[in-house]
This record gives C-alpha cells, sequence and structure tokens, in this order.
C-alpha cells in the first residue's frame, strides 16, 4: 500500500522535520511526539494513510510519512514512531513529475504537458 525505505544515516526526530519541510516544501508539518531514537527506516503513504499506521510500525518504521491524519490517530504512535502529517497535497505533489516522465518514455509519439496550475485547496498563513 505504501513503501518503505532508509535514510542514508539516521537523524534525530526534529531534523527529519526539517528534512520534510525543506523536501516537500512544507511551512508546517504536524507530527507526533518526538522520540529519542533516531530516525532510520521510513515508511511513506501518500494521501489519506491513518489506516497504515500500524503496518508501518509492524514493518519496523522509525516514522510513518503520510496526510490527513485525525487528532486521535496520533495516539496510535504509542511512543513507538514518528507520524508525520505532511498535508494531502503535499504527499502528492511530486507523483506528477514521475507520471509525465514515465508516459514520455513508454509513448514517444504523444505530447504530454504538466500543467503549472496549483489545485491545492488549503492554504496556509
Amino acid at each position: 500500500m505504501g513503501m518503505i525505505g532508509q535514510l542514508e544515516h539516521p537523524i534525530d526526530g526534529g531534523s527529519f522535520i526539517d528534512f520534510l519541510k525543506n523536501r516537500l516544501n512544507c511551512s508546517v508539518i504536524r507530527h507526533s511526539e518526538l522520540l529519542e531514537t533516531p530516525i532510520k527506516n521510513v515508511a511513506v503513504l501518500g494521501g489519506s494513510g491513518s489506516f497504515a499506521i500500524e503496518a508501518a510500525k509492524t514493518a519496523g518504521a522509525d516514522a510513518f510519512v503520510t496526510a490527513d491524519l485525525k487528532y486521535h490517530d496520533f495516539f496510535s504512535a504509542e511512543n513507538k514512531i514518528l507520524l508525520a502529517d505532511v498535508g494531502h497535497y503535499e504527499s502528492e505533489q511530486h507523483i506528477k513529475n514521475l507520471l509525465v516522465a514515465y508516459l514520455k518514455k513508454k509513448i514517444t509519439n504523444f505530447a504530454v504537458l504538466l500543467s503549472k496550475t496549483n489545485t491545492n485547496p488549503v492554504k496556509y498563513q
């Protein structure tokens, strides 16, 4: 349903949140309690991923990056995993680039155009 991977070097929770902000171009990220243990194994699931919190924990993830977590979902971390809610749009925004590259490679005689329109209905101040 998602993916799990490893960071090249373990980092603390605060640095991991800053890393996500930078990579996903987010000004804020909602997250569970920062843990004392370093982040190395990271599970990701774009869009609404609360249903996969237990799967991420079972897979041995130190952090789970997803979106649309509800208040009570954060209790599911149980001080065993860092839950990072990066926002629905923010979790899926880079997929369009992968799709365009794939389509251009597979269908070479077809023009593929990438829209520059930001369709995120959520605004931050």
